[in-house]
């Protein structure tokens, strides 16, 4: 059955709700109140049911005209996804875009990039693989994914700074490292549990820097600082994913005598810079530009 309404039937009726008068959706459309109004009464009249009834001097729907709205709404907004698809494959986006990006690196910011994309690409899908120290690396050398968001470019790979990475050694306000009432050495750390993430790379080749007595090994960042929260251990951790620990109490910087803090650097790096596609581009664009932006705003906020 082929419909008997257009689309620009049901963005009027769509408009007059959503402006709240005939006059208004007008205004909205660029049209004239009578094109307006003559568009929903031939809805009305193709259909055979009212859409609106007047009280008092407003147009309000009908229970009927309520049903047409709703089913209009999702109509519409379809039309608009099937546009914007249309839009993208012209432009030949990647139906899949591929990237790995460090434990460390804040994932609610990665979050936000990955929207922001699928606002102009919704149809362009996201595999986003968290992974550690090699592994990260070792995903772009294997052609696992288009970008990587890690500690050191690789050789023969195009990369560009992203952001400062501040890592914080602490441990839970009552545990004994805090106790000591001291700045602290290597020897007292190595008398207590260490908290740390396992790399996800198949060869895992990085030595931890402290050989401790005792180690707990994790897959995931959250679970070593929820750990630490808890009082079971110590590590480092980048700045940004223990805000909130610092803030509640729950965590505290441990005095260590050398080295408590550690400062680095993230970078953005492409699998292949000269053959990357307008959706990889576009992904890596966005992400520096709200890197910039969360790092301004975290510097505004120390400053104030």
């Amino acid at each position: 059955m082929n419909p008997r309404i257009t689309l620009e039937q049901w963005q009027a009726l769509v408009a007059v709700v959503d402006a709240s008068g005939y006059a208004q959706a007008a205004e909205r459309l660029h049209k004239s109140q009578s094109s307006v109004t003559y568009l929903v009464q031939k809805l009305e009249s193709l259909l055979d049911v009212k859409a609106f009834e007047i009280k008092g001097r407003k147009a309000v729907l009908t229970p009927a005209g309520q049903l047409l709205y709703r089913r209009a709404r999702v109509l519409l907004d379809e039309a608009g996804s099937i546009e914007k698809a249309a839009k993208s494959a012209s432009a030949g986006w990647e139906a899949e875009i591929r990237i790995a990006a460090e434990i460390v690196f804040p994932a609610w910011l990665l979050l936000k990039c990955f929207d922001r994309l699928n606002a102009e690409s919704p149809h362009t899908r996201i595999e986003y693989f968290e992974s550690v120290i090699a592994g990260t690396n070792e995903m772009l050398l294997a052609g696992r994914v288009d970008l990587a968001i890690t500690a050191s470019v690789p050789q023969g790979f195009a990369g560009t700074p992203l952001m400062p990475l501040h890592m914080i050694l602490v441990a839970h306000p009552e545990h004994p490292l805090h106790q000591l009432g001291r700045p602290l050495t290597m020897r007292d750390l190595r008398a207590h549990r260490q908290l740390v993430v396992r790399e996800t790379g198949e060869l895992r080749p990085t030595k931890t820097s402290i050989e401790a007595t005792q180690r707990w090994t994790v897959s995931h960042m959250s679970t070593a600082i929820f750990a630490a929260s808890m009082g079971f251990g110590y590590g480092w951790y980048p700045e940004e994913r223990i805000r909130g620990e610092l803030k509640a109490g729950t965590l505290k910087p441990l005095p260590l005598r050398d080295g408590a803090d550690r400062m680095g650097q993230l970078y953005l790096v492409y699998a292949d810079r000269e053959n990357a596609g307008p959706g990889t581009l576009r992904l890596a664009e966005i992400i520096h530009e709200m890197v910039k932006g969360e790092c301004a705003s975290a510097a505004a906020g120390t400053t104030s």
